[in-house]
């Protein structure tokens, strides 16, 4: 996985209306989590951290502070506006060399499947899965090959098999499927996902092509 670094400033205010300061000068603030130590709190400026956050990859970040300290890390939240959706808070957690971690990570589509050539709808139920590895098998993403996805046919939690990671949600779930346009996604998934879905590609009607 790709490390890249985000310089930060150790912040000593820690009040609401210290974050509120932060924000209006164009940063945001963030809190630095580990086992062996005390949480740290610290601020970036919000150019610096949208690129961890807006991005269809994990990264570990290389955090350096101003105090000459740094730490391996990873995104662990973040916390959004609920009007601008800017980023207005977030936590890092410090990575230990042979420690597993819980961490989410985006799940990206290969190919273009026959069944949406064949006029079915393809649906994307997740587009990032909870996993537990250790920080040397954390993965960039969760690439899904949906080359061969006929209509009707589904990928689920439980298809993913890659050494040294665990997959933290349920092997029913279903992570992305081809369903026929007229059919409702809980008909054609037998109701086994439980999260809306997003259309990512409609394929040609068989009667407009004749």
């Amino acid at each position: 996985m790709e490390k890249k670094v985000l310089e930060a400033v150790a912040r000593d205010q820690i009040s609401k209306s210290g974050r509120s300061t932060l924000r209006k000068t164009g940063k945001v603030p963030g809190i630095l989590y580990a086992k062996s130590l005390k949480p740290v709190p610290f601020s970036v400026l919000e150019n610096a951290i949208k690129p961890f956050v807006f991005t269809s990859d994990a990264h570990i970040i290389n955090l350096k502070l101003d105090n000459q300290q740094e730490y391996d890390c990873v995104l662990k939240d973040v916390q959004f506006h609920p009007v601008t959706d800017r980023v207005i808070h977030f936590d890092l957690q410090v990575l230990v060399s042979g420690e597993k971690i819980e961490i989410e990570v985006p799940v990206t589509l290969k190919g273009t499947s026959v069944g949406v050539r064949d006029g079915g709808l393809l649906q994307q139920f997740y587009h990032k899965i909870s996993i537990e590895c250790l920080p040397a098998n954390i993965p960039e993403h969760i690439e899904l090959d949906i080359t061969n996805l006929k209509l009707g046919d589904s990928i689920h939690a439980g298809d993913i098999n890659i050494e040294g990671i665990d997959i933290l949600i349920g092997a029913e779930n279903v992570l992305v499927a081809v369903t026929h346009p007229r059919a409702s996604s809980d008909e054609a998934l037998d109701g086994s996902a439980r999260t809306e879905p997003e259309v990512i590609s409609k394929g040609k009607d068989k009667q407009t092509e004749e």
